[in-house]
């Protein structure tokens, strides 16, 4: 399955502009290149909170860059048969 791609804040704000205009949820859809699934919960997000933007999220965050995950993903697809043990890693 490919990664979601996220929808940028501009794109969101065109959504809600177009969905006020009357223009269905699944034309949106298909003029922003998502399923109209995505449009469905964009639109009631903005309608609870009146914000396209996005929330703060507790947790831990990334030490990782997202150049380094795709490098490590692609160092464990090379090599599926190593494990952190006898690939020499502590």
């Amino acid at each position: 399955m490919p990664p979601r791609r996220k929808v940028t804040t501009f794109n969101k704000d065109r959504a809600i502009a177009w969905l006020q205009d009357g223009v269905s949820k699944r034309e949106v859809g298909r003029r922003l290149g998502v399923s109209h699934s995505v449009v469905v919960r964009l639109h009631q997000k903005f309608q609870a909170t009146n914000s396209v933007l996005e929330r703060s999220r507790s947790g831990r965050p990334k030490k990782t860059t997202q150049r380094e995950d795709r490098f490590i993903r692609r160092q464990a697809l090379q090599q599926r048969g190593t494990t952190a043990t006898s690939s020499g890693a502590s």
